[in-house]
């Protein structure tokens, strides 16, 4: 090729590029978690698996930036407002209502898909669970209204515990609700409820005192994503007073907790990962209705079961949905 060609080659090179930078950019998804990674790996994957079936993958034709609270829901705004400058496309608000509010707070423009335990209306996030209106829309887990129905599980399979410790975490938005809930729930079945309160570390470890205290013989750790970050702290402590428990997802007795009550998790997220891609595709997230859970998974660990020495009566084992051994 002559000299001179050679330079009409880069000069339309120059001119006419393959395509612009805008253009060649992939969409990039926001994930606001008050949870950690380390405690979310059920849950992001089935984040991914929705993705994955709405036809994206992170790194290929899309790109996911995750910021984590690990817990610490006083980081979320500071994370919220954070993430939002990175010209996302859409915005993952996971991990409850912490996550929730922080993304609201921060963005009415950047469409929001969140997971919570209660009810999104009351909360204020959207004006209908059909037609959410605004920017957000989501998955309800119910996680914080179905604390009656794990107290009453509980008392099955301890039917001669006669005060119940309730673990809770006060700066969680739906304590309120759940204290109420559970105090009801107990006094219908004439049992005493020691109802303690942890929203950091120090607090966990004086509720644990309080709890020895109180003589509690079962335990109930109502929803809320801090505990869900200090999980094997408080399956330890469970094992160590060799008393019976029960939690909120799969994860708890999966890591050797007794038993758990709840939606199945990754399920809620695979449906989070498909809302996201429908966004991605165009479709606001004022026509996505928010889903609420049909199904939910009771979990029994076995192996816990026989070396702290509590029997499972058979019939609430017949109802598991799982049982591991």
């Amino acid at each position: 090729m002559k000299r001179r060609d050679f330079l009409k080659v880069l000069a339309s090179v120059a001119v006419w590029p393959p395509c612009s930078r805008e253009a060649c950019r992939k969409p990039i998804i926001g994930f606001l978690s008050s949870r950690s990674r380390n405690d979310s790996g059920r849950t992001l994957a089935g984040f991914c698996k929705g993705l994955a079936e709405a036809g994206y993958t992170d790194g290929l034709n899309v790109e996911i930036d995750y910021r984590w609270a690990d817990g610490d829901y006083e980081k979320l705004p500071a994370l919220a407002a954070d993430i939002v400058k990175q010209n996302l496309t859409v915005l993952i608000a996971a991990g409850g209502e912490p996550s929730a509010m922080a993304a609201k707070a921060a963005s009415a423009g950047i469409p929001i898909v969140f997971s919570v335990g209660g009810d999104p209306i009351k909360s204020g996030l959207v004006s209908s669970l059909n037609r959410p209106g605004g920017n957000m829309t989501g998955v309800t887990f119910l996680a914080t209204e179905l604390e009656a129905k794990r107290l009453s599980l509980l008392h099955e399979i301890a039917p001669r515990a006669k005060r119940i410790g309730v673990l809770i975490d006060g700066n969680f938005e739906q304590a309120p609700m759940q204290i109420e809930e559970v105090t009801q729930a107990a006094r219908e079945i004439r049992r005493s409820a020691a109802i303690v309160h942890a929203s950091t570390d120090d607090e966990l470890i004086e509720a644990f005192d309080r709890l020895r205290t109180a003589r509690a013989d079962a335990l109930l750790v109502c929803s809320a994503p801090f505990f869900d970050t200090r999980r094997q702290r408080i399956i330890t402590y469970e094992k160590q007073r060799r008393i019976p428990a029960i939690y909120q997802f799969r994860d708890y007795p999966a890591q050797g907790g007794l038993m758990s009550y709840g939606i199945c998790s990754p399920d809620g997220y695979r449906q989070i990962g498909l809302y996201a891609g429908a966004i991605l595709r165009g479709t606001p997230p004022s026509e996505l209705p928010v889903v609420q859970p049909t199904t939910f998974e009771f979990v029994i660990n076995l192996s816990t079961a026989a070396a702290t020495g509590i029997e499972i009566p058979g019939g609430l084992l017949a109802r598991a949905d799982d049982v591991i051994s």
